[in-house]
């Protein structure tokens, strides 16, 4: 048996245009698609991740969800976050995974945002 990869993550919104607004403030750019007779949703590659945004409707929530990304400045993304009306829910502080912040985006979803460490090359001798 081969390990299992994670390639599909699929969230609820009520308004696709403003989830698409929020998730574009961390670069992330969605194409709108639909499949057959389903909804049109939002749709992006990120690596080997499929990450899709479909309406939300009243059985179909994702609010529980908790999704992170690594950004590379943690102050100008949650500034960002908050210009389109996103929640600070853990202001950016020092972690074990690093410097982080959490937000809760326009649907109540968290978003854990880690600031990239700079890796640096070892001296020359």
């Amino acid at each position: 048996m081969h390990d299992a990869v994670l390639n599909l993550i699929v969230l609820r919104s009520a308004d696709l245009a403003l989830a698409a607004k929020f998730y574009g403030k961390l670069g992330i750019n969605f194409t709108r698609e639909r499949h057959g007779a389903g909804p049109e949703h939002l749709t992006c590659r990120l690596g080997s991740l499929v990450l899709e945004i479909y309406p939300r409707t009243a059985t179909m929530v994702t609010a529980g969800v908790r999704l992170g990304f690594q950004v590379d400045s943690l102050d100008a993304a949650v500034a960002a976050l908050e210009e389109v009306g996103a929640d600070l829910i853990a202001a950016p502080a020092e972690s074990p995974w690093g410097r982080r912040a959490i937000v809760a985006d326009l649907d109540g979803h968290r978003i854990e945002l880690t600031e990239m460490r700079a890796v640096h090359e070892p001296a020359s001798p």
